[in-house]
């Protein structure tokens, strides 16, 4: 993150911005980024964590819940990606910029 804070005046000096935008927009980029990926950890580590429950109890359900928990886990992963691409389009194609 210290990168990210470090670079963003360098990528935002090629247009004339107000320096309360160019910050704005790298603390959003940040909180972006931090609060896509703490729900999705949590709900990865929840359904990870019921998966080799379900396989202890159930050792024969292997394959079906391996299949399951790889398919929820592409989806909460989605949500973190959407995150990173409004950091990204925040801080390269900020929308704030006149």
């Amino acid at each position: 993150m210290v990168d990210l804070i470090v670079a963003s005046p360098s990528i935002l000096a090629a247009a004339v911005v107000d320096p309360t935008i160019a910050s704005a927009s790298v603390l959003a980029a940040a909180l972006a980024i931090g609060l896509a990926a703490i729900g999705p950890g949590i709900g990865q580590g929840n359904a990870s964590g019921q998966a080799v429950e379900g396989i202890a109890r159930q050792p024969e359900a292997e394959g079906k819940i391996r299949g399951t928990l790889l398919l929820t886990l592409a989806f909460m992963e989605s949500l973190t990606i959407y995150g990173l691409v409004i950091a990204l389009v925040l801080l390269f194609a900020n929308p704030f910029v006149g």
